[in-house]
């Protein structure tokens, strides 16, 4: 997937500032796609001239004008295509995959240090997750379609984030056994 429909996705739901969408991609939409401010702004602008975007300058005093983006009729039309193809599995690219499958050429406390890092890191992505979970959807019983798909989204990042802490577990285990 491109950064181009995640920011579509994102000016569908509200029109925002290169600003604002790096903000969102942060926190509340970070588990859908990351993405730097350099990629935002920079896709923001193809977006703008390919006409998928319309573009309004707000002034500022002392600073550039802010550019406030939405979704035009094309850029919806682009959505709507993207949305009913089919995509295809993305492909897996873990350095972590590639590091146990020749760990022998280092120690364990290599490898128990890469997990160490890794945990912390899922735990606060975890932490963020359930954080936006807290704020957004406390009840998703009484989301509308719009925001149980947005839930459903969230649910897997935390459900992934899961399944990674559960994986470390048994690594780590293994690795002190060994």
């Amino acid at each position: 997937m491109a950064l181009r429909y995640a920011l579509l996705a994102a000016l569908h739901e509200e029109p925002a500032t290169g600003y604002d969408l790096n903000q969102r991609f942060g926190r509340r939409q970070g588990f859908v796609w990351s993405a730097s401010h350099q990629q935002i702004y920079r896709e923001l602008g193809r977006l703008h001239e390919e006409g998928l975007l319309s573009m309004e300058a707000e002034p500022q005093a002392e600073r550039p004008d802010r550019k406030r983006y939405a979704v035009t009729p094309a850029g919806e039309a682009a959505l709507r295509d993207w949305l009913a193809t089919p995509q295809p599995r993305p492909a897996t690219r873990d350095p972590l995959l590639v590091k146990l499958f020749a760990g022998d050429l280092v120690d364990d406390e290599a490898l128990r240090g890469e997990l160490a890092t890794l945990r912390r890191a899922w735990e606060e992505r975890l932490a963020a997750y359930r954080e936006v979970e807290a704020t957004w959807f406390s009840d998703p019983e009484t989301l509308s379609r719009h925001y149980r798909l947005q839930y459903l989204a969230l649910r897997r990042g935390i459900t992934a984030g899961q399944a990674w802490l559960h994986w470390l577990d048994e690594a780590e285990a293994l690795l002190q056994d060994a």
